[in-house]
């Protein structure tokens, strides 16, 4: 394996790990390790590891990117001896991530705002809702590799667009429902045009449900905190974006979930070394949700 990675590089230069494999055709897992362990090659990881949770894992904390993800969008492996040339492309590939992020953090606001004007209650909404982007966007994280959607299956642009959308307890029943479905209604003309296909993943909760949440107490109120603590406000009231992030910080949350986060990279560090050195048949067998987790989505559910 090592000397396929190395024949791959010396043909094209410094790749990262998807590429590798497109070279190479061969297993991620056996790729990233003889990446790690080889003294001829050198890797550089880029961008940012951030907490997801995952109902598979004791004390649910694991860190994302997973192993494999951050192997195949996010590394850079090279040569051990020129170390500039792996520098040089991993800085290209930040520029492209960061581009992503700003693209579709973009593409996330453009929606809201011409959704909003639609629904022709711009002052009502502004200040009585609040719509809150997560996820890989927030952390500069994003990517554009096409994966397939969970619900149909069809290929879309690499990360979605994770939206929160909280409403004030006094605001309209029915406007909340018809806000819900012209949300609806984007998301699936986003998934079907084929110039696009980008992804939303939504909810819109009133604030009585925020305070249900912040009680920390089962896996999904954990995972509705998480988002909103990682959370920024893409468009809406500034009033209920602040009262969220009081809230959370007043019953702990921050605290908790920062507890999880060290947790998680402990965790990362135990399972590389366990991906690096167990039998990778064993692996297959018995762990191999340590290289490749399931993603987080319950809230969005």
């Amino acid at each position: 394996m090592e000397e396929k990675l190395i024949t791959a590089i010396q043909k094209k230069g410094p790749l990262t790990g998807s590429e590798i494999l497109e070279e190479t055709q061969d297993d991620p897992l056996l790729a990233w390790r003889a990446s790690r362990i080889s003294k001829h090659l050198m890797h550089q990881i880029v961008g940012t590891r951030y907490l997801r949770l995952d109902r598979k894992i004791e004390g649910f904390a694991r860190l994302s990117p997973s192993i494999m993800r951050e192997f195949l969008t996010y590394t850079v492996i090279g040569f051990s001896n020129d170390p500039y040339s792996v520098s040089a492309r991993a800085q290209k590939i930040i520029s492209h991530i960061e581009e992503v992020s700003r693209a579709k953090s973009s593409m996330a606001y453009s929606i809201v705002s011409t959704l909003v004007e639609r629904l022709g209650n711009d002052m009502l909404i502004k200040e009585q809702v609040c719509f809150i982007i997560a996820g890989d966007i927030v952390f500069n994280m994003a990517h554009d590799v096409p994966r397939p959607e969970r619900s149909t299956g069809k290929l879309v642009q690499g990360s979605d667009m994770d939206i929160v959308v909280v409403v004030d307890d006094r605001f309209p029943e029915k406007l909340m429902e018809r806000l819900d479905e012209e949300i609806y209604k984007e998301k699936y003309s986003l998934l079907i045009n084929p110039h696009l296909r980008e992804e939303i993943d939504y909810i819109v909760k009133p604030m009585s449900r925020i305070h249900e949440q912040i009680r920390f107490d089962t896996f999904k109120h954990m995972v509705a905190c998480k988002i909103l603590q990682e959370g920024t406000r893409l468009y809406g009231s500034e009033e209920i974006f602040h009262t969220i992030k009081s809230l959370l910080k007043e019953n702990g949350i921050d605290e908790k979930i920062a507890l999880m986060e060290h947790q998680a990279r402990l965790l990362r560090v135990e399972a590389e070394e366990y991906l690096l050195h167990e039998d990778p048949e064993k692996i297959k067998e018995q762990s191999l949700n340590l290289f490749y987790p399931t993603e987080e989505s319950e809230e969005f559910e």
